[in-house]
C-alpha cells in the first residue's frame, strides 16, 4: 500500500483468542481470562480515537505441524480461534499467511500465523508498511513467546516499541515472564500500562 499515513502509535495485539485466553481454551494461560477487563478498556480507547490495530491470530490446520510441539490449538474456523469478546474492531479484516496477499486499508488487520514468530508468516512486512507508526504498541499472549517473538521482530526493524505490562500474560510469570520482560527491555522496547496509554495526557 503506497502513500499509508503516519499515526502516532499503532496497537498491536498478540493471539487474544478463546483457546489461549478462557479456561476452556485448548491451550489456556493460567489467569490469562483476568486480561479481559484491560483488553476492553484497551479497545474501548482505540475505537473512541480511531487507533488501527494489528492483531496477530493463530489459524492452524488440523495437522498443523506445529501440534508436534503443542496440543492442537486454535483450528481454523473453530470457536477456540475467534478471538475473545470485544477484541475486534467494526470493519477487521483478516489476512492469510499467503505471499502476496492483500493488505486492505481496515481499522484492524488480522495477521493469520501457524507459528509462534509472527515474522515468519509472508504478510507481516507488508502490514507493517501500511501502518506506519511512531510507536507500535504491543499486549496479548503469551509474554515469553509469542509476544516477546513481536517485540524481537520490531525491534530489528527499528520500529519504537511499548509493551503493555498489564495486558500480557506468561505461562511461568515468576522465571520465563519476567525474563522475557527484561530481554524486551534490553533490546529497547519501554514498558507502560492500562492507565498510562488510555488516559488523555
Amino acid at each position: 500500500m503506497h502513500g499509508a499515513v503516519l499515526t502516532d502509535l499503532v496497537l498491536v495485539d498478540i493471539d487474544t483468542q478463546n483457546d489461549f485466553l478462557l479456561p476452556v481454551g485448548a491451550l489456556y494461560v493460567p489467569g490469562a481470562e483476568k486480561l479481559i477487563p484491560a483488553l476492553e478498556r484497551i479497545y474501548d480507547w482505540a475505537r473512541s480515537n480511531g487507533i488501527p490495530v494489528i492483531s496477530t491470530a493463530d489459524a492452524h490446520s488440523e495437522r498443523d505441524p506445529e501440534f508436534a510441539s503443542w496440543p492442537p490449538h486454535c483450528i481454523a474456523g473453530t470457536l477456540g480461534q475467534a478471538k475473545v469478546p470485544g477484541t475486534l474492531m467494526t470493519g477487521a479484516i483478516a489476512v492469510p499467511n499467503r505471499a502476496g496477499a492483500a493488505i486492505p486499508d481496515a481499522p484492524q488487520i488480522i495477521v493469520e500465523k501457524q507459528t509462534v514468530d509472527v515474522f515468519q508468516t509472508a504478510t507481516i512486512r507488508d502490514v507493517l508498511a501500511a501502518r506506519p507508526a511512531q510507536r507500535y504498541v504491543v499486549f496479548g499472549v503469551v509474554t515469553e513467546i509469542c509476544v516477546v517473538h513481536a517485540v524481537r521482530g520490531l525491534r530489528a526493524l527499528g520500529k519504537n516499541v511499548e509493551v503493555i505490562t498489564d495486558a500480557i500474560a506468561s505461562l511461568d510469570n515468576a522465571v520465563a515472564g519476567r525474563r522475557a520482560i527484561d530481554e524486551m527491555v534490553a533490546a529497547g522496547a519501554r514498558l507502560t500500562a492500562v492507565q498510562k496509554l488510555c488516559t488523555p495526557h
